[in-house]
């Protein structure tokens, strides 16, 4: 059931939802075991309306003047995350980015790990760097096989993100997040989960300078 509701998420909810689970395993490991969603807001620095219109997506998650049991949410959300099972990722572009993306290594999820990472410069090829081999973006489709990879991230510059999402899809990967702004061509069933840091960036000093005027 909920495998079905997640596909009829908005796209906002969607996004929102790894947040709401991180600051819900933050709760539960301070014992804090039922929270009501304008206290909920008030730790997320979401609106509490918004909050209980996205947990109404998901059915009665709580209860009116009672709230939300924590251990049942992270149930809820972690199921529709798949965060139960290890996703093994590939990173192609191993830039300035794509290292400070392979040390981080999602260390808040430890199911969420880059096993292999790519690049087409000839001088970081075959070479361990931060811990990493860099393999050649010509061994991508049997290492994808070898490692068992479901996910890849790119971080190249746009003129190239064409050409490595084709590769990557060659690949059978259908999970893509992009670093790169401009949209990509892929076929059906493939999903890809584009990052502009420079409209992020303006959205959040968009957002900052409207607080500012009702303060």
């Amino acid at each position: 059931m909920l495998k079905e509701t997640k596909k009829h998420l908005p796209k906002a909810t969607a996004k929102r939802l790894p947040v709401y689970l991180r600051y819900l395993k933050m709760l539960q490991d301070s014992n804090v075991l039922r929270i009501k969603s304008k206290d909920f807001a008030q730790i997320t620095q979401i609106p509490s309306a918004t909050i209980r219109r996205d947990f109404s997506y998901l059915g009665e998650l709580g209860r009116s003047g009672y709230g939300y049991d924590v251990p049942y949410l992270i149930e809820v959300f972690s199921n529709l995350l798949d965060t139960e099972e290890e996703k093994r990722i590939a990173l192609i572009g191993f830039g300035n980015l794509g290292k400070a993306l392979a040390n981080n290594n999602f260390r808040r999820n430890a199911n969420l790990n880059i096993v292999s990472v790519f690049d087409n410069n000839p001088a970081m090829i075959n070479q361990e760097i931060d811990g990493f081999i860099v393999h050649d973006l010509a061994e991508f489709k049997q290492i994808v096989a070898n490692e068992g990879i479901s996910v890849a991230i790119s971080t190249v510059p746009s003129k190239y993100s064409q050409e490595v999402v084709d590769i990557i899809v060659e690949a059978g990967i259908t999970a893509i997040l992009s670093f790169a702004p401009d949209r990509v061509k892929v076929p059906k069933g493939v999903t890809v989960q584009y990052i502009d840091l420079t409209t992020e960036l303006q959205t959040l000093i968009y957002f900052d300078q409207e607080y500012k005027k009702v303060l």
